[in-house]
């Protein structure tokens, strides 16, 4: 697959959240979906805390989309992503039904857990690469039983890991956060600003195609 442009920028994510972040902030990437299959991943890395299991699922999911990827021309990235939220121990991702959403959100409602999201970039033009994880506290509201089945309803809970989301309906009960707020929709800014100049790409020179023009 040949491209051409300045800087490429490709997510191996079908969140239309993580695709959201980056297209507010200046990039529109070409998604890819990995297709890998997390628990086979997760099974692998044993006894690993949360912040590398979510490393190592975007590691996999970075990798796996530039094998699928042919030659390049110029400067591209692959921007791998996942996210993980741990409550008392426990790490949670994705509701395996409306019955376990419920549950969760019964026991997240008035406590607070902390939201976990990996990162891995490959740099394919130049074979280098760079990962991190970011971490945000997040306390969730008193929701009553009526509001967890009203959220619960809407389907949006069995779509994201801990069975919220912050940019969406689960923003009505959420109180309030402890760090970076992208993080919580699934992509940190902050981090991968830094990840991207790790692989030599200045974050701000794939904001080309947003300049106003000064003529």
């Amino acid at each position: 697959m040949s491209r051409t442009s300045a800087i490429n920028v490709v997510l191996a994510s079908r969140s239309p959240a993580r695709r959201a972040i980056l297209r507010a902030a200046g990039i529109d990437p070409e998604v890819v979906v990995s297709g890998v299959d997390e628990d086979a991943v997760l099974a692998s890395m044993g006894a690993a805390s949360p912040a590398q299991q979510v490393i190592g699922l975007a590691t996999a999911k970075a990798t796996a989309v530039a094998s699928k990827l042919g030659p390049v021309d110029g400067p591209t990235v692959v921007i791998g992503c996942d996210s993980m939220f741990e409550m008392d121990g426990e790490v949670r991702g994705k509701p395996i039904d409306e019955d376990d959403a419920v549950r969760r959100l019964s026991a997240m409602r008035g406590n607070s857990g902390i939201l976990h999201t990996g990162h891995y970039v490959v740099r394919l033009d130049e074979d280098r690469t760079a990962h991190g994880a970011a971490s945000t506290v997040v306390h969730i509201g008193e929701m009553s039983d009526d509001e967890i089945a009203a959220y619960v309803d809407t389907g949006e809970p069995l779509q994201v890991a801990g069975a919220f989301t912050i940019d969406g309906i689960g923003g009505w009960f959420v109180d309030k956060i402890e760090g970076d707020h992208t993080n919580v929709v699934g992509l940190s800014l902050p981090l991968m600003r830094t990840l991207l100049g790790q692989v030599g790409i200045p974050a701000t020179d794939l904001l080309h195609g947003n300049r106003r023009s000064t003529a």
